[in-house]
């Protein structure tokens, strides 16, 4: 009889699991077409950080150099935390407060000021609170809905 092991890495895809890892991968995306110009307009004015840029990923999203590395680094944490059920629920929960308190930085900060070195915007400040509630809500709702019906840790 196999033993529930949450830490190990195992080869049934769970949903908490697919969930870190899509959330890694559009993460990933975004942060790789931030630095393609076209996708992202005005990118000759990109900086590396600061609300100086005026570059907007698909014309919309503020973004700067730093920007676009921190979706990359997310991206990769989502995809090396898919690797377990308890590293990817760990990474859409606190992940997902992370991006909460983006959301709240954003809203105090005045836009115009070095405070604002991400740089986010209006459009970034509201996608910052979905990604958040979106994000916890899967690390917390995915658990529980995938639970095993013997008994077992539901930590999928």
């Amino acid at each position: 009889m196999a033993t529930f092991q949450p830490n190990a890495t195992t080869t049934e895809w769970s949903p908490t699991r697919i969930a870190a890892l899509a959330v890694g991968a559009v993460f990933l995306l975004v942060g790789v077409l931030g630095f393609i110009p076209g996708v992202t307009t005005d990118y000759d004015t990109m900086s590396f950080a600061g609300h100086h840029s005026d570059a907007k990923l698909l014309g919309v999203f503020q973004v700067s150099v730093l920007h676009n590395i921190v979706h990359l680094l997310f991206g990769v944490a989502g995809l090396v935390a898919a690797r377990t059920a308890v590293a990817a629920r760990w990474f859409l929960l606190v992940g997902g407060a992370i991006y909460l308190v983006l959301w709240l930085y954003g809203l105090v900060i005045d836009r115009g000021s070095d405070a604002n070195f991400v740089p986010v915007n209006e459009a970034d400040n509201w996608l910052h609170f979905g990604l958040g509630l979106g994000m916890i809500a899967l690390g917390a709702v995915l658990p529980r809905l995938a639970a095993p019906g013997h008994g077992t840790p539901a930590v999928r």
